[in-house]
This record gives structure tokens, sequence and C-alpha cells, in this order.
């Protein structure tokens, strides 16, 4: 398909268009590679813009459940939703399951959802390295909400705060203790905790949970993107679907202050920024392994390096001396 027809295509919402165009930028050809650019310069015109939320939270916490049931909720108000998921890749293999569509059977077949798992590859950051140009593509073909789904919570998981306008951390009850080391990365970073399981058995201990984490925020330096009270935790239930609504209405009333004080366009520039940096930092590395000069001699210096001859610093800077 021509990239005029692709981009017209996506820009009437057609979601087949718009599964063949993520496919495009996630190739690491470099002939999709420029067909992609070419594309996501064509739709930049549409001028469509999405609330983007990132989403991450520990394993089992139930982040699948809760973005089909948040998912539902927003379709049931007349809302498109977008829903990236990113999933963990086999250190081994290369491989990933992507199967977040069989885990939000609901949600996949709702007409004003749209579904998209995607291998986060070696990429760190919790997110696949193509996703923002995915948020792009999803914004180009007009929906209203854009969830974007980590591979799990850890140090380096922050990468998804980058590429979305509100970043939900997603708790289990009582999960504090296993916590403690990612406090720093992640709760620094969260415009809002969601313990979730807060019903039956578990719903006093999330509600317990919900209270020391609202106490550990209390202690967080404020940031000056927030209005008074956030970031804030709340609980919520996937499975009866508790809190939701109100969780929904928080994070509105977050992006509708923050549109209002300029921070909301002001952080998209940022984060715009930010992975204009990035993109020009894999491109340099892509073309040093591409050029056979170069390859030949990283080759030669790894070997010196295996044997003794030279630490990896002094083989870095030597090559890095020749370029």
């Amino acid at each position: 398909m021509e990239i005029d027809t692709l981009a017209r295509a996506i820009a009437e919402g057609d979601r087949r268009a718009l599964a063949r165009a993520i496919t495009l930028v996630e190739s690491g050809r470099e002939d999709h590679r420029a067909k992609a650019v070419a594309l996501l310069e064509a739709l930049k015109g549409t001028g469509r813009e999405a609330l983007r939320i990132g989403l991450s939270g520990t394993p089992g916490v139930g982040k699948s459940s809760f973005i089909e049931a948040f998912g539902l909720m927003l379709t049931e108000k007349g809302l498109k939703v977008a829903v990236l998921a990113v999933d963990p890749s086999s250190a081994r293999t290369g491989g990933s399951i992507l199967g977040d569509k069989t885990r939000m059977e609901r949600l996949s077949r709702s007409p004003a959802a749209f579904i998209r798992p995607s291998p986060a590859q070696r990429q760190l950051g919790g997110v696949a390295r193509r996703t923002r140009e995915a948020v792009a593509l999803c914004e180009a073909a007009g929906f209203d909400v854009v969830l974007i789904e980590t591979v799990g919570v850890g140090q380096s998981e922050t990468a998804v705060a980058e590429m979305s306008d509100l970043f939900v951390l997603l708790l289990a009850p009582a999960g504090g203790d296993e916590l403690q080391g990612v406090k720093r990365g992640i709760m620094e970073m969260a415009d809002l905790i969601l313990v979730n399981k807060a019903d039956g058995a578990l719903e006093a201990a999330a509600v317990r949970t919900c209270a020391d984490y609202a106490g550990a925020l209390r202690l967080l330096r404020k940031r000056p993107e927030d209005p008074e009270g956030f970031p804030k935790a709340l609980t919520v239930s996937a499975h009866t679907g508790a809190g939701l609504a109100e969780a929904w209405a928080e994070m509105q009333a977050l992006a509708d202050w923050r549109r209002a004080q300029g921070h909301f366009e002001a952080r998209r520039a940022a984060q715009a920024a930010s992975w204009f940096a990035a993109e020009v930092r894999e491109g340099l590395l892509a073309r040093l392994t591409r050029d056979p000069e170069t390859r030949a001699r990283m080759t030669e210096m790894t070997e010196r390096v295996r044997a003794g001859e030279m630490t990896p610093e002094g083989a870095a800077a030597e090559i890095l001396a020749e370029l």
C-alpha cells in the first residue's frame, strides 16, 4: 500500500490500516524505516490528540484485568480506546507470547477498542522501541484514549512516563515490602497510584495499603505540574468495577488542570525533544554497525578485550577516537 493511501485510511479510522502501519514502524528493515518516517510525517497534520495514559505495575497485579474493565467503562461512555501492550521478550530466544488480546477478550471484541501487543525485544524501560510512534498512529486514527501497558515494574520501567500525559502505577494489596527497592524510581513519577483487587477478602488490606501509599506520597517533594492533592492513591477493583469511575474522574481533573496551566503542552514538547535525542543516538549506533570497516575494527578490538590485551574502557576510547 502506498504511504499516502495508508495515511488516508488511518485518518479515516481503518483499524486494519492502523495495524499494518504499526507493523511498518516496528520493522527493523532500512527501507521500511524510511516509509515509516514518511508515514508519520504525512499524519502529523491531522491535529488529533488523545489522552495518553501510561500504566505500570508489579507482575500479577492485574494490569490486563484492570485495562479491560477500565477500557470497557470508557467505551461505554462513547470514547474510542487504544491499548498498546508491551510483552517481555525472552533473553534466550528473543520471542514474546503477545497474548494480551486473549487476556482482554471482552475489550478486544468492542468495535470502539483497538489492542496491539508488541515485543519489548532488548529495549529497556518497559516499552518497545517504537511504542511512541504507535501512540502517534493511534492518535491520528482518532482514538480518544491511548493506554500504554509496560512489561512490569522496576527501576528502569519509567520510560513510559516519557511518552504519556499521565502515569498510573497499579499496586496489589499488602504489596509494600517487595516494592521498597523500586519506590524511588517509580513513585516519584506516578501521577496516580491505584491499589487493585479491592474486593472480597482483600478489600481491607487494599484500603490499608492505599493509606500507606497516600502517606508516602505526602513525603515526596511537590512537583510544579501537580495541583493540590496530587499525586494521590485510590483503591479500585477490576473484578467489580468499584473505583474505576472515580479514577477516571481524577485523571480527567489532572489533565484539565495541566492543560489550563500550560504544563500539558510543555510536557509533550519536552518529551518530543527527548525522543529526538534518543532517535539520533539509535541512528548513530545503527550506522556504526552497518559500516564494514567499523564492524571489522569492532570485531578486532572485541577479540583483544577477550584476550585481556586491552581493557574495555581503553578499547572503547580507541574506537571513539578513530571515529
